[in-house]
């Protein structure tokens, strides 16, 4: 049987053979104790190139997440975030199951960020009846909303908005690096605004394990004890710690092919006829389009090797990543058209 051609997300990519082999040769001791010279200086580089004080190695964004909030808030301190953001649909409500942290909602628009008005309307007043608003959660680039990327402009809007208030912001900066590509901007520069990111190492940059939570020292500090109380803390953690050393050495720049395939994709996929899709807000690796019977339709797709998402709706999400070669987007262009063809 062939391989399928794995468009479900970009956390399916395999290691590639400079990570597997620095995995092997590792430097490793007890991260606890701060002993791991490979998670040491993952953390330290992933720092410098966020362009702040430290970081901190965690097994997943979701947990960098919940991390990043549970330190940032008290139990019953309020927090902001989109109505489509990952951490409000994906993330099993653990900011307010495990740390009493209560989400209130704001719509996205269609470029990932919430209106400005609605954010500061949502900001509570000092009022006796009403939860503080400790944090404004954002999204960069928007799963949800197509894996748009956010520019530094109308993000430092949105920071500066929160700030003026007294509100600390968080980036789930998970695709961040694919915004930083799609944008031709820096990252440090687009994350500057935000008090703390996240971004993942699984997902395009292709490490088989592991995200990093960046921020001002302090804050790092009490976020370890934050990921220790969560189950978090790990041992001899550089062995993954090294597939990240490399992810960030040379895996970051080749995000742009990642790019180039969703583009040739939706513009593919927009000259089908069944298939709506507006390739203009394709921005990095993931393609959301409709189509009438989406469940139906994938599963015809599947029978001829070729794997996606049901996303809501009449939605259905492909995602491009390292693995994926031009002649595999062509040949899944080729089996939409027959699979709407049998519809």
């Amino acid at each position: 049987m062939n391989t399928p051609i794995d468009l479900r997300s970009d956390t399916v990519t395999l290691p590639t053979r400079a990570m597997r082999e620095a995995m092997y040769h590792a430097e490793l001791g007890d991260d606890v104790y701060g002993e791991d010279p490979t998670v040491n200086a993952l953390e330290a580089q992933a720092a410098a190139m966020l362009g702040h004080e430290a970081a901190l190695f965690v097994v997943s964004g979701t947990m960098g997440n919940l991390v990043a909030i549970l330190t940032h808030c008290g139990r019953g301190d309020e927090a902001i975030m989109g109505d489509e953001c990952h951490t409000f649909h994906y993330e099993v409500g653990g900011a307010a199951a495990l740390g009493g942290v209560p989400i209130r909602t704001v719509p996205n628009g269609h470029d990932g960020l919430p209106a400005l008005a609605d954010i500061e309307a949502a900001i509570r007043p000092d009022d006796i009846h009403d939860p503080p608003t400790r944090l404004l959660c954002l999204e960069n680039t928007h799963n949800r909303c197509g894996g748009t990327a956010i520019g530094p402009e109308p993000f430092r809007a949105a920071c500066d908005l929160a700030h003026r208030h007294g509100v600390a912001v968080h980036l789930d900066g998970a695709r961040i690096f694919n915004a930083a590509i799609a944008r031709g901007c820096p990252v440090r520069e687009l994350v500057a605004p935000a008090d703390t990111v996240m971004f993942c190492l699984s997902k395009g940059l292709g490490a088989p394990v592991g995200s990093l939570l960046a921020g001002p020292a302090d804050f790092i500090t009490r976020a370890r004890k934050n990921r220790k109380m969560v189950g978090g803390a790990m041992r001899q953690v550089g062995v993954l710690a090294a597939a990240g050393l490399v992810a960030l050495d040379q895996m970051v720049d080749r995000l742009a092919e990642d790019h180039e395939h969703a583009q040739l994709l939706a513009h593919g996929l927009a000259a089908i006829p069944g298939v709506h899709i507006d390739p203009s807000r394709v921005h990095t690796n993931i393609v959301i389009f409709e189509v009438t019977d989406p469940l139906a339709f994938l599963q015809r797709l599947q029978a001829e090797g070729v794997l996606g998402v049901y996303f809501g709706g009449q939605m259905v999400r492909l995602v491009t990543h390292y693995g994926i070669t031009r002649a595999d987007i062509e040949a899944t262009l080729v089996t939409v058209r027959q699979a709407l063809r049998a519809a």
